[in-house]
């Protein structure tokens, strides 16, 4: 086994380990959990040579400060994302998100923040040493699942990496151009009739206000109250991610990856999967408005996401 490591030295908000989440645990209450940003995610896996699905550092706001031991690695960040790489001669290099660097024994790498938006990705060529919980090495905080006992990163810790030796270093980059949309396309919701012709209208066509109250799990609103006509309670059902919630304040929640698998609010809405990596990047105070779409098109919206993924891996090639 490789014993090159990375030695946190400052462990940053929120940094976890997530692949592409676990499937079919719903029936026992567990989650899919998994990257919030599942295509800057998996582009951080091709840069390095990796299968996309591999385990990668998340971040959130601002990232880790991690110094090399034992090894050298071929690295990449992904994201809107400020960093530094600190040379163990001390000197400092300007990392550039969306391509890859080698990173020698003693080199540091310093995640400062992210700038524009929420989450990050760290991928090391060959992955980490990590252990897979239900055919995933996601970690979910909430249910204390995954490796590293189920928790966050702290400082001290050591994150050892499955390969030890760059054999040949070869540069990547991918050109990657995404702005952060403000409009969240949706289709209707199981309750969607739960809530008054005002309320309806107030939803298509009012802007919201994302809260400071966004993590993992989901993401409140503040804007337009949503007035339920029929029961603000209701026998739990199971969740999927991107579902809208309406408590019985009125105030809508979006569901992110580690959100429960039941719940017994109302749903007024679900985001369609092509803008889900889109809504976990919104920061706090940015402004969304909601708007309609069929099934039909949401898995063409679907298929034209996969279509420009599949493109930026081509061009790393």
């Amino acid at each position: 086994m490789s014993d090159t490591y990375f030695e946190i030295l400052r462990p940053g908000i929120n940094t976890t380990i997530q692949d592409k989440g676990r499937n079919h645990l719903y029936h026992i209450g567990i989650t899919i959990s998994g990257a919030m940003d599942q295509k800057i995610f998996k582009l951080s896996n091709a840069l390095v040579n990796n299968d996309l699905n591999k385990g990668v550092l998340e971040f959130a706001y601002q990232g880790p400060l991690l110094k090399l031991k034992n090894g050298n690695i071929n690295f990449s960040i992904t994201g809107d994302v400020h960093f530094n790489i600190i040379r163990k001669n001390l000197s400092i290099e300007e990392g550039k998100s969306f391509q890859n660097y080698l990173l020698e024994e003693d080199d540091q790498v310093d995640i400062i923040s992210t700038k524009n938006s929420v989450f990050g990705y760290l991928a090391v060529e060959g992955g980490f040493n990590i252990e897979n919980v239900w055919n995933s090495c996601s970690i979910n905080t909430k249910a204390k699942i995954g490796p590293n006992d189920g928790e966050k990163f702290s400082l001290g810790k050591k994150i050892f990496i499955k390969q030890s030796k760059v054999k040949k270093f070869i540069k990547k980059k991918i050109n990657y151009k995404k702005s952060i949309e403000k409009n969240i396309r949706v289709l209707k919701g199981t309750n969607y009739n739960y809530f008054s012709e005002e309320a309806k209208k107030k939803f298509f066509s009012e802007e919201y206000s994302v809260s400071n109250l966004s993590d993992r799990m989901g993401m409140r609103l503040e804007g337009p109250i949503l007035e339920n006509t029929v029961n603000t309670n209701i026998k739990s059902e199971g969740l999927v991610k991107g579902v809208i919630q309406v408590p019985a304040d009125g105030k809508p929640i979006i569901l992110f990856s580690d959100h429960g698998t039941i719940g017994g609010y109302p749903k007024i809405a679900v985001v369609i999967s092509a803008d889900l990596d889109n809504v976990a990047q919104l920061t706090p105070s940015s402004k969304i408005k909601f708007s309609e779409t069929t099934l039909d098109d949401a898995e063409n919206f679907f298929k034209l996401y996969e279509d420009e993924m599949q493109k930026y891996i081509e061009e790393i090639k």
